[in-house]
């Protein structure tokens, strides 16, 4: 049994891999790439938020500044996965410029705190690069969406993969001690700024990465766009719909949260943000541990009633 789970995960992967050769539909392909992108950003904004326990609402701008970097260098001439890497590189360092003065802050503070450094990175890039930004020619010419599904189906492994070590890492443990108890995980020896700034230093790569990804898929959009607030908003709430803390809970959040955005928009177009925002507060509301809680309660529930079940049966019956 204990090999069923490796084999299920690389079985998904070959699944997913051989997609776009029996998927016709470019808008089936469109969509299926669009998950891969919100389950990176979801699993990057879990190692901070859920793991470490920091809620974080300016995350768009690492971001931002990973799709900024990516485009730059990659229209200028550079490799695309040079770039990508580059753009991660850069959201670190902007992430580890901003930690440790954004760490001073605590709870709903440093939510609000990270959501103004956001803003002001937003308005700054808006001003120096007001226009939009175009592939070049050659490259419109040549585009092909199975390089970019291929491209985000690695990246969303890569970042799920990179997200269960740190989760089973002694490193992933000092985390969720600082997220249970700080003060608790401080008198044991654990630095909480480290952790934090290890787990914002992860979080923040991982999303840059994704950032350059989507500057790579995109034929064009204006520079500000992803740096915009929404793309923070949207990792918390598939992490809260999912579960934090889990690495399962914000695939599932993601794969729910595209799938039903798919639904709204084309059925009740802007209204569907009405219908996230009462979904967000119902999940805060009833299911704390989001989806992913609801399955650990009726998997608890199904040994018991086995045990249960075990206890009353006679050695007779037993045998």
């Amino acid at each position: 049994m204990k090999f069923l789970r490796p084999i299920s995960i690389v079985l998904l992967i070959i699944i997913l891999a051989c997609l776009p050769m029996v998927i016709e539909k470019d808008s089936t392909i469109n969509l299926i790439i669009l998950m891969f992108l919100y389950i990176s950003l979801a699993s990057s904004w879990n190692i901070l938020g859920g793991y470490t326990g920091q809620t974080s609402l300016g995350h768009a701008a690492f971001f931002g500044l990973g799709a900024l970097a990516t485009r730059l260098l990659w229209i200028d001439g550079f490799p695309i996965f040079l770039s990508i890497l580059a753009g991660g590189l850069l959201a670190v360092v902007f992430a580890m410029l901003i930690g440790a003065p954004a760490f001073r802050l605590k709870g709903v503070y440093f939510a609000i705190g990270t959501l103004a450094l956001a803003q002001i990175l937003s308005v700054t890039v808006a001003n120096l690069f007001p226009t939009i930004t175009s592939i070049p020619v050659e490259d419109l010419v040549a585009y092909e969406l199975a390089p970019r599904y291929y491209l985000f189906l690695g990246l969303a492994c890569l970042i799920v993969g990179a997200a269960y070590l740190i989760a089973n890492s002694r490193m992933g443990l000092g985390m969720m001690a600082v997220r249970e108890e700080e003060d608790a995980a401080e008198s044991l020896g654990i630095s909480a700024l480290r952790h934090k700034l290890l787990a914002l230093g992860f979080s923040a790569f991982f999303t840059g990465l994704a950032g350059g990804a989507f500057a790579y898929y995109h034929v064009s959009y204006y520079y500000q766009m992803p740096f915009t607030p929404i793309w923070s908003l949207d990792m918390l709430t598939m992490v809260y719909i999912g579960g934090q803390g889990t690495i399962l809970g914000p695939i599932i959040g993601a794969v729910f949260f595209v799938g039903l955005k798919e639904f709204l928009v084309r059925n009740l177009g802007e209204y569907h943000l009405i219908v996230f925002g009462v979904l967000f507060v119902l999940v805060v509301l009833f299911l704390p541990g989001g989806i992913i809680s609801v399955w650990k309660k009726v998997r608890d529930a199904l040994t018991r009633r086995s045990k249960s079940n075990a206890a009353k049966l006679s050695p007779e019956e037993e045998s």
